[in-house]
């Protein structure tokens, strides 16, 4: 050992003497300046995205040169360059100085690379990083005289944003969240761009006359608050769907990004060639919007109604089935009968388009919550990521998946995704509140609650985990103010009964009694039967909590949600518990 370690202790005096190791050092504070500057200047010089993997290819093919010839030649301090003697020809008296020029080189590249480090790892505090390759696209002003061209504006907007989706490299800002800025009142570009975290945004609008349409957009670069492209396209409305195309492949030039020809091919594609199609699938994503039965109704007409106008629309396909699976699981309609009428329409835009992944999406829906099929859960999410990456209710919906499963630290991940791409999206902001209470974390839940509420408020399913949360907190009259919200819509449940219960005994009676109306309701109703075994392992009766449990696992009325479910976290060793995960699959 001894022997070894002087071996190593004379090569590195060695490198020393020969300067390999300033070399290396001055070497690496030049290439990080160079990086610097090359990052710096890439964007406002419109630099390809290419240039910084060759430059940093060939920095390190000059490191590996840099060190060779430094070990065979030296800058002697008289001046010029000298080959260095090996050890065995050079006596110690002999060895010259080094030169006080390597010197102070090798204090600056030192000074240089720590800073440099440190302004790039230190967070930035105050403000979130925002990604130079994000982009919102506002809704388009409808400019046309009648206001029933407003489907057509926003089917033009929506088309627009599955394309540019597409691109793996660039963050897009989900429709549900640049909706919030319809009427953006007094807020600047700059503004909004901060509240979205994004670094680009997209402006526009449309005028329709006859059957022509002037489509104006202009792509504005937000921090400085700077136009980088402006155009105008006047054309026959038959011919908007090119205008599209034209727009889609612009942003991608303008924002440097280099496309795959898979990708410029999946950009140029149309999911629709009729513009009546477009309109009609636009009215019914509204009223889908709504998330109400009479909603889901409404939408399921206009959807049909877009693909008799144009029976190749696979996203037409695609959303109907998400609308039969949505009311299934709701209770507007038979589960069975949503479940299969959804997997049939999933299949069918899926053969139209095997690119959709909004189809992949609802497959992965119908796997997760009504078949109980783990792994094709996972391989539906997967597909539906790897074609849509942008789309952020697949990051929702893979996240519930993954907590499912036991993937706690990707769950969050994915559900962070979704919350990055659709940020105002009541429905992203309540799933990440309820996935934080249900791994304990009480006080985030809150904050995610708040902000829900800013977004939507007064939404009982808002209140319902206030009240859990409170209740975990022990706080009970936060929690029953939550409770009587929660309840308030509800027919079944009198105000002035449970304000005499809290009054005279306290929350946990008010339970208790919530409890013994909606035992008596699950004989007309078995899909309170996994609420009531939730609500009765609150209160700490686990034995009729699992009585419960086992009725709604043979009704088929089991949320998956019960893997990880904060309430039954009592329950995790009891044997009847884990019978109940078995006979999911959830149970190794």
């Amino acid at each position: 050992m001894p022997d070894k370690s002087n071996k190593i202790s004379q090569f590195w005096q060695e490198l020393k003497r020969r300067n390999v190791v300033r070399v290396m050092t001055v070497y690496a504070g030049v290439a990080f300046v160079i990086l610097e500057l090359v990052d710096i200047i890439a964007e406002p010089l419109k630099l390809p995205s290419w240039l910084l993997p060759v430059v940093i290819v060939m920095l390190s093919i000059g490191f590996i040169i840099a060190i060779i010839l430094s070990w065979i030649y030296d800058i002697h301090p008289e001046g010029g360059i000298v080959k260095t003697e090996t050890t065995d020809k050079i006596k110690v008296e002999d060895i010259p100085k080094s030169s006080s020029s390597w010197k102070i080189a090798s204090y600056i590249s030192f000074v240089v690379i720590v800073t440099l480090i440190v302004l790039n790892i230190v967070p930035r505090t105050g403000k979130k990083e925002i990604l130079d390759k994000s982009i919102a696209v506002l809704p388009f002003e409808n400019l046309s005289e009648e206001s029933g061209n407003e489907y057509f504006v926003d089917g033009l907007v929506d088309d627009l944003l599955n394309r540019i989706s597409l691109i793996e490299e660039l963050k897009v800002i989900s429709r549900t969240s640049s909706e919030m800025y319809r009427k953006k009142g007094d807020k600047s570009v700059p503004q909004i761009a901060e509240e979205l975290n994004v670094a680009y945004i997209l402006e526009g609008s449309v005028q329709r006359y006859g059957k022509k349409a002037r489509v104006t957009v202009q792509l504005i670069d937000a921090k400085n608050d700077d136009h980088i492209w402006a155009d105008s396209y006047d054309r026959d409305i038959d011919d908007v769907f090119q205008t599209q195309r034209e727009i889609a492949l612009k942003i991608a030039s303008e924002l440097n990004e280099i496309l795959t020809s898979e990708q410029e091919e999946m950009i140029q594609q149309d999911n629709t060639g009729n513009v009546r199609a477009l309109e009609l699938y636009q009215m019914g994503r509204f009223y889908w919007n709504k998330r109400t039965g009479d909603g889901f109704e409404k939408s399921i007409k206009y959807f049909e109604q877009a693909i008799e106008t144009d029976p190749g629309y696979g996203l037409a396909y695609a959303n109907l089935a998400d609308t039969y699976i949505l009311m299934a699981l709701q209770g507007h309609i038979n589960k069975q009968v949503g479940r299969d009428r959804s997997e049939e329409l999933a299949l069918k835009a899926l053969e139209i388009d095997g690119n959709l992944g909004e189809a992949y999406t609802v497959l992965g829906q119908i796997y997760d919550y009504v078949d109980w099929e783990w792994e094709k859960a996972e391989n539906a999410f997967q597909s539906a990521l790897a074609l849509s990456p942008n789309y952020s209710t697949a990051h929702k919906y893979y996240a519930e998946h993954l907590y499912i499963t036991g993937q706690n630290d990707k769950a969050r991940m994915h559900m962070d995704k979704a919350l990055e791409l659709d940020p105002l999206s009541f429905i992203v902001r309540l799933t990440s509140a309820q996935f934080y209470y249900h791994q304990g974390y009480f006080e985030e839940a809150l904050r995610e609650l708040d902000i829900s509420d800013e977004i939507q408020a007064g939404h009982p399913w808002t209140s319902q985990y206030r009240f859990f949360c409170y209740w975990q907190l022990g706080q009970e009259d936060e929690s029953y103010e939550a409770l009587e919200r929660w309840i308030q819509p509800s027919t079944h449940y009198n105000r002035e009964t449970a304000d005499s219960i809290f009054s005279k005994s306290g929350l946990k009676a008010v339970l208790e009694w919530i409890v013994e109306i909606d035992i008596v309701r699950a004989e007309e109703h078995p899909k309170l039967t996994y609420g009531i075994a939730n609500e009765l392992a609150m209160l700490g009766r686990y034995e009729e909590a699992l009585l419960w449990l086992e009725k709604a696992f043979q009704l088929h009325t089991l949320s998956p949600w019960i893997s990880f479910n904060f309430n039954y976290r009592s329950l995790h060793d009891n044997p009847r518990f884990r019978a109940i995960l078995q006979g999911m699959g959830l149970e190794d």
